[in-house]
């Protein structure tokens, strides 16, 4: 089965109108809405806020397998400039819901998929699933271009738009004492050479 599902946009989506037997698979084209990412206290919006995903459902006789798949775009700030940031996020996940768990008060990570929800685990949450997989597939360092020089700790400058006019070199006086402990290691130190 493919296209979109019935119903309404980011409902979701009831795997038994499916009607998959054991051994068969569908395929369901789905348009979800994702809301903001925050990261360091910084918030990243996902451009569209629209996204088309693709669900796989897969029934065997142990349970039921589920992949999801989706690319977007996050924009936020740069994390080392401020300026702003677009990076892509590309999504190809899967989970799996053993068979005959759905009264299961005790939920195992293995055997429980979080995202099927109802009474008997029937219908899949794709706006949660697909949040909770772009969080996960994020880069953990957003920059606005790879060669980001970031901003001058002392004055704020820009440095990608240039160098700025600080001259003295700062040593935090917190690091003073990790700087002796490694000129004293080095002096310890036979050389391997």
């Amino acid at each position: 089965m493919t296209g979109d599902r019935p119903g309404k946009k980011d409902a979701p989506i009831d795997l038994r109108r499916l009607d998959i037997t054991s051994g068969g698979g569908a395929q369901v084209d789905v348009v979800t809405s994702l809301d903001g990412m925050i990261m360091g206290a910084e918030e990243y919006v996902p451009v569209p806020a629209e996204v088309e995903a693709r669900i796989d459902v897969s029934s065997s006789g142990s349970g039921v397998g589920l992949r999801l798949r989706l690319a977007t775009e996050l924009r936020g700030p740069c994390q080392r400039c401020l300026a702003d940031a677009t990076v892509r996020v590309d999504v190809d996940t899967r989970d799996f819901q053993a068979g005959g768990r759905d009264l299961v008060e005790d939920p195992d990570p293995d055997l429980d998929c979080e995202y099927l929800i109802g009474p008997a685990k029937q219908e899949l949450d794709v706006v949660a699933w697909a949040r909770d997989a772009v969080v996960e597939a994020m880069s953990m360092t957003i920059l606005c271009r790879p060669d980001c020089a970031g901003i001058c700790p002392s004055c704020g400058t820009d440095l990608n738009a240039g160098s700025c006019n600080c001259t003295e070199e700062t040593t935090d006086p917190r690091w003073a004492a990790l700087g002796d402990l490694a000129a004293r290691m080095r002096e310890d130190s036979p050389d391997e050479a």
